[in-house]
This record gives C-alpha cells, structure tokens and sequence, in this order.
C-alpha cells in the first residue's frame, strides 16, 4: 500500500469513526478527561515539590552512573511518540485506547505519587524536557518518583500499538529509557521494574471497563 492509498484509508477510518456517534462521544470524553487531567499537574506537582521525603537505599544506582544522558532518553521518547502519532493519524481506534488507558494511567501515578513520599536519589542530574515541561511546569519536578512516567509512557504505547514491530520498537525503547533514567538518578529502581507492571493494570482495567 503506497502513501496515498494509506491517507485514503485513514480518511475512510476517520470518516467511519466519527459517524458512529457512541463512539465520538467517547472519544470526546476521553480527550476532554486527557486535557482536565494534564491541566491539574503542575499544581499537582507544586504540592510534592513541597513535602519532605525519605530516600530509599538502592542496591542498583551506586553502580550506575550519575551521568548525564538527556539526548538518548529523549531520542527514544520522542520517536516513539512520533510512531504513535503516525497510527493515530491512520486509526481512530488507537488514540481512543491510548487517550483512555492514559488517563488511567496518570490518575495511578497522581495516587501513588502522593502516597509515597520520597526524596530524589543522591546524584541526580536534572533532567529537562522543553515540551513536557508546558505540562509539568517549567521547574524540574524531582519527586514525581513512584512509578517513572518516562518509562511507563512508552509502554503504554508498546501495549497500544496494534502492529508486532511497532509494540516491539517502543517496548525496546521503554527498556531503554529506564536504564537511562537510572543512569542519570532520576529514579530510583523500583520506580522503573514497577513501571511496566502498573501500566498493564491501567491498560487493562482501561480495556475492560471503557473499549472492551
């Protein structure tokens, strides 16, 4: 299928989609809930930016880094990102799921955020997104700890994404990014092996209860 015969498609799919009125109100909903929930982060954050904290003793960290590696971590990000707006051009379907298990997702992390209460790993070295941090706010949150939004991110998209080689792409890329972050002490390491567990729970409690 060449690149015309793909638009035309994702034309009819669109098309299709927004014609069925069950599912355009949901979807309506769902970009409606995506927007409420990032417009609450950055006073969100504000709050745990705020509050004390304990640290937690690492087995993993003191034998890695603290270095500096911003670029591959937002290398892998932002491509994955990229490949998810690519099928969500072709598949209204896709951003329904991906926009709703997201929410769920962020609501969890909000949760358990709140409830944990740590202070960043000794050694950490900022690191700074100019695009998400419209989002977070323009200061460098560093308690957002538990579980890492980076890494579960990209394996929302891997569980979302309907192609093999696409999942497989993005959840090498998720891997990545948290042994990065734990390279650069953003994180600690629980906050990244609970990363992928937790984001199943969402995309599957998102999967039964809103597009089955």
């Amino acid at each position: 299928m060449n690149e015309n015969d793909e638009l035309e498609q994702a034309d009819r799919n669109w098309r299709s989609a927004w014609q069925n009125r069950p599912f355009r109100k949901r979807l309506i909903i769902a970009i409606v809930l995506m927007l409420g929930v990032l417009a609450v982060l950055p006073p969100f954050f504000q709050v745990i930016e705020a509050r004390g904290g304990r640290h937690i003793a690492d087995p993993f960290l003191p034998y890695l880094g603290p270095a500096d590696v911003s670029v591959p971590i937002f290398a892998c990000i932002w491509g994955v990102v990229l490949l998810g707006i690519r099928r969500a051009v072709k598949s209204p379907v896709f951003i329904y799921r991906f926009v709703s298990a997201y929410v769920v997702l962020t609501l969890l992390r909000m949760l358990t955020i709140y409830l944990t209460r740590l202070e960043p790993p000794e050694g950490l070295i900022p690191l700074v997104d100019p695009i998400a941090n419209r989002f977070y706010g323009e200061e460098f949150v560093t308690r957002d700890l538990f579980f890492s939004g980076h890494t579960a991110t990209l394996f929302l998209f891997a569980y979302c994404l309907p192609k093999p080689w696409e999942r497989w792409l993005a959840f090498a890329a998720g891997t990545a990014v948290g042994v990065l972050v734990l390279v650069q002490h953003v994180h600690y390491s629980i906050d990244v092996l609970a990363a992928p567990f937790l984001t199943y729970l969402c995309y599957f409690a998102a999967k039964k209860v809103l597009f089955g």
